[in-house]
């Protein structure tokens, strides 16, 4: 059997906001009389295990992911993802790698969490140097938290599992403190092992999580029950595809239909999809949004505005910009208008994309040469497009004027698209299987007409061609969310969609009117290997030889 050292750093202890919502924020000042003593270290040790959460807006080059899929290109000469874009991912290169250590920092977190209020030493701390009678109340509360949290330790180790082998395949499961284990050397278990381990995890405490934080907006940020099933619906949903799945087996994908409908189909749950969807990724609207199922939520800022905004507007680097690839992906509801091809086309393009001609930080973007943003200029996007997605427009970043940016992690949409590839897969498109809802073809629509009721119908009338319409919609439903890349992968698509060269547009102008020319912006390379990540060098080193590394690295 596969093993390795588990290397992690000492627990770390985390203050507890009272203000605005969970606080990630290190205390320097804990010590081990008071870790003994005072029971607010309890509150301190169950947010540690929420600190290392993949927040999407700074996995790649402190940028979203989608340049390293062909949703977009990455502006800047030198960069990270040319490392996916060119294949040339190896033991000693792995941009991601930091979510590795940090997956198994929240991991060892939640154990550390797990094991110091084991054995009734929580509910002993909560109650020492208390009155119980006079305090009843306040002590009924902290005895509720107490229950939710250990729950809540729990779903989190199943999301960093679930992460890791997302990347990784299978991958060493530990549930001691490196304290606990003696150091000892753990197995690397199965990629199957690993989905089982996170579904006992969520279905064994899914019961004792709190439905939702609205009486306490200290806590959002929190596990809850549609957080924890929509994990658990995503991983079945990964375990069925083709990647984990190349036999085909139907099971596995009726199980992952169960899953999604598990969530869908809870009368304790109300999550819908939101009207709006461009409003729903800017500021703060997805606190409030019945769409919204977890959210990562981080201080203020214009980071993801002064990497993306256009190189002509002041204090914009132009950063992750949309390919042709994507744009031609999203489908027209009315006749193509032959002077301004993003006209008449799916809403999602325009609440997601700057195109030329567009109005965006108060100006129109003009391209061609000799314009404002004439694509020959240094750091001008090299694709035609813009990111629109999650900025908010018009921030005055010469000024410091910031915003909120809220990681939308797991949504309504995504739990209906998985819904529907499973149901199609396992028992076709119309079917309405026994028990459940609606027929995969209905839960595609229902994230199509949000979009638009004028959107073309979708052939529904093979599975294979299902299959092709729910890969479709993924892509423009959940573009720049890091679905694309994943979702790639698991369909075992990558090797043929990541070895084509992204595209854009060349654009010239005549008189009153914009010409576009689609073009090859740049070549990508995508090898058989790249299907899982390579562990590090030096990780396999510090496992004396016990770790083998992921194929053809």
């Amino acid at each position: 059997m596969k093993t390795r050292y588990i290397i992690l750093a000492c627990a770390a202890v985390l203050a507890v906001s009272c203000d605005k919502f969970l606080d990630t924020s290190l205390d320097l000042n804990a010590t081990g009389e008071t870790v003994q003593t005072n029971r607010g270290t309890i509150w301190s040790f169950a947010n540690a295990f929420y600190s290392p959460i993949i927040y999407g807006y700074g996995v790649l080059d402190g940028n979203l992911f989608a340049a390293a899929s062909d949703e977009a290109q990455q502006t800047a000469a030198s960069s990270n993802a040319l490392y996916f874009n060119k294949g040339i991912l190896n033991s000693s290169v792995n941009p991601l790698w930091t979510y590795y250590n940090n997956c198994y920092e929240g991991i060892r977190a939640a154990n550390y969490f797990l094991d110091y209020v084991s054995d009734g030493k929580g509910q002993a701390l909560l109650e020492m140097n208390r009155n119980l009678v006079t305090d009843a109340v306040n002590y009924a509360r902290d005895m509720a938290s107490l229950n939710w949290y250990i729950a809540e330790a729990h779903v989190a180790r199943a999301y960093y599992y679930a992460e890791l082998i997302k990347m990784y395949g299978g991958v060493p499961i530990v549930e001691m403190t490196q304290e606990q284990s003696g150091g000892e050397l753990i197995g690397r278990s199965s990629y199957d092992d690993c989905v089982e381990y996170i579904v006992s995890e969520i279905d064994n405490w899914k019961d004792k999580l709190a439905l939702n934080w609205k009486d306490d907006n200290t806590r959002e940020g929190r596990f809850t029950l549609g957080a924890a099933l929509a994990i658990k619906a995503r991983v079945l949903l990964y375990a069925a595809s083709p990647l984990h799945n190349p036999t085909g087996d139907r099971a596995k994908w009726v199980r992952a239909a169960e899953a999604a409908n598990e969530l869908i189909s809870n009368p304790d749950l109300s999550y819908s999809l939101d009207s709006d969807y461009e409003g729903l990724f800017r500021g703060g609207n997805s606190l409030s949004s019945k769409e919204a199922i977890y959210i990562v939520r981080r201080d203020v800022s214009n980071t993801m505005e002064t990497n993306n905004y256009p190189i002509a507007t002041s204090g914009g680097k132009s950063g992750v910009c949309p390919t042709q690839n994507l744009v031609s992906a999203y489908e027209y509801i009315g006749e193509p208008d032959p002077a301004n091809p993003y006209a008449n086309r799916d809403p999602r393009l325009t609440a997601s994309v700057v195109t030329n001609g567009s109005t965006w930080n108060g100006r129109v973007i003009a391209q061609a040469a000799g314009e404002t943003d004439d694509m020959a200029k240094t750091n001008a996007s090299r694709t035609g497009f813009y990111l629109k997605k999650f900025l908010t427009d018009g921030l005055n970043l010469t000024q410091g004027q910031t915003a909120q940016h809220n990681w939308i992690a797991y949504r309504y949409a995504e739990v209906l698209l998985n819904y529907a590839e499973a149901v199609n897969e396992a028992w076709g498109p119309a079917t309405v299987p026994a028990g459940f809802p609606m027929s995969a073809a209905d839960a595609l629509q229902q994230v199509r007409d949000r979009a638009s009721v004028s959107l073309p119908a979708v052939d529904a009338g093979t599975v294979d061609s299902f299959r092709a319409a729910v890969k479709h919609e993924r892509q423009v439903e959940l573009a720049f969310e890091d679905h694309r890349y994943w979702d790639l992968l698991r369909w075992r698509d990558a090797m043929d969609v990541l070895n084509k060269p992204v595209q854009g547009v060349k654009i010239t102008r005549s008189g009153d009117n914009w010409q576009y020319k689609v073009v090859d912006v740049a070549d990508r390379v995508f090898a058989e290997r790249n299907y899982y990540l390579p562990l590090m060098r030096s990780e396999i080193e510090n496992a004396g030889g016990s770790l083998d590394q992921n194929p053809g690295y």
